[in-house]
């Protein structure tokens, strides 16, 4: 799991705003972009705009 000082550091690289945990914890979520950026194993974020994916509505 992502420790939430880094959670409260983090912000979307296409907008700048704040990001949020998905309830599963494998995402990070920028709800304004409507982008979702995958968390991998080692609990590392994946913050490229490239390997973001759409949310569904």
């Amino acid at each position: 799991m992502i420790k939430r000082e880094l959670l409260e550091i983090l912000a979307c690289p296409k907008c700048k705003k704040k990001v949020e945990l998905d309830e599963a914890g494998r995402y990070l979520i920028c709800h304004d972009c409507k982008l979702k950026y995958p968390i991998n194993e080692q609990d590392i974020p994946i913050m490229l705009i490239d390997r973001a994916e759409t949310l569904e509505s």
